[in-house]
């Protein structure tokens, strides 16, 4: 028999209730503490969602001893700081993207990681739908051709100003909120690593709205757009010199069915494709790794690697020019 997994989590933030709701839906999984500075809220939490374990303080959670892995949705400024403490508390972490502020920073934690043997791992659930692995056989077998372009869309309209995404102390702003997406699904499509990055936006007290691109080897280039300002919309299209692949749900594919569009010069099919939750699907994938099943699909290095295309993005804001991107050395 199984042994069940249990998760704690650090922080009451509103995603925390979707990952809840997703470790539910794993058999032999549950969400067996929780931690707020406000110990009312935690104790709210505990009450509405069946939780055991609650607490007025991250720390109280991390030496517990009663739990298998952390998850953390805390402020994007908090993941580092947090994630570290967590592995020095000997607790495998999942956490939210952005995984840190910079990639230095990045890199310092996947190396405590690696240092105490730990698994790591950074939320982008969106890339476990099956939909990606349907898109990456017609990738493989060249039905686009030669990639030219590809171009990643994410964007909404913030309704409260004092959230953590319009704080730049916090680490909001579209980039570091939803834009990430957009770079991580680029990287994830050319297979490699971009060399070269450009963004243009519209600044107050954070990035707005932005518009970036991406250069890749061999001549391909990704372009993004997104804003916590718009009118929110979601799209992925990745073009190439014999046809075109379109998804209108790149985020959220659909747990019931997802759907794509192929596009060649003389006709157009609609591919469908199974549905599944992403966010289970990657609960999964971590507890697989951390009970020594399989490896993580995404090792932290993707992390680091992403955070530096976003180090790039905003170098070249301050710049006003193309910069290099350049990932910090690790170990492995």
């Amino acid at each position: 028999m199984t042994v069940p997994f249990r998760w704690g989590i650090l922080g009451c933030a509103a995603i925390a209730r979707t990952f809840i709701d997703a470790v539910k839906s794993v058999p032999d999984a549950s969400v067996a503490a929780i931690a707020s500075r406000d110990a009312r809220k935690s104790e709210s939490w505990a009450a509405e969602f069946g939780i055991p374990l609650r607490f007025g303080s991250y720390d109280a959670l991390l030496s517990c001893g009663e739990l298998d892995a952390v998850y953390i949705p805390l402020p994007n400024s908090l993941h580092a700081e947090w994630t570290m403490r967590a592995l020095d508390a000997g607790l495998p972490v999942l956490c939210e993207k952005p995984f840190a502020l910079n990639a230095a920073q990045a890199a310092q934690v996947a190396e405590a990681a690696k240092a105490r043997g730990l698994p790591l791992a950074e939320a982008f659930m969106y890339r476990f739908h099956p939909v990606y692995r349907r898109i990456r056989e017609h990738l493989d077998k060249n039905a686009l051709g030669r990639l030219t372009t590809i171009f990643a869309q994410f964007t909404f309209a913030l309704d409260d100003e004092a959230s953590i995404s319009a704080s730049a102390e916090l680490g909001g702003g579209a980039l570091m909120d939803v834009g990430c997406y957009c770079v991580n699904v680029a990287r994830l499509v050319a297979g490699t690593e971009p060399l070269r990055a450009f963004a243009l936006a519209h600044m107050d007290r954070v990035d707005r709205s932005m518009t970036g691109c991406l250069e890749f080897p061999d001549g391909l280039l990704a372009h993004f757009e997104t804003s916590i300002e718009n009118f929110e919309r979601h799209r992925l299209e990745i073009a190439g010199t014999d046809g075109a692949i379109t998804l209108e749900r790149p985020w959220f594919p659909g747990e019931k069915e997802a759907a794509f569009t192929l596009k060649k010069p003389s006709c157009e099919w609609s591919m469908s494709v199974e549905g599944a939750n992403g966010y289970v699907e990657e609960i999964k994938d971590f507890m697989a790794a951390v009970r020594k099943e399989a490896p993580l699909r995404w090792p932290i290095r993707d992390a680091v690697a992403n955070q530096a295309v976003l180090d790039a993005l905003f170098a070249s804001l301050k710049e006003g020019r193309a910069m290099p991107v350049r990932m910090p050395e690790l170990t492995s």
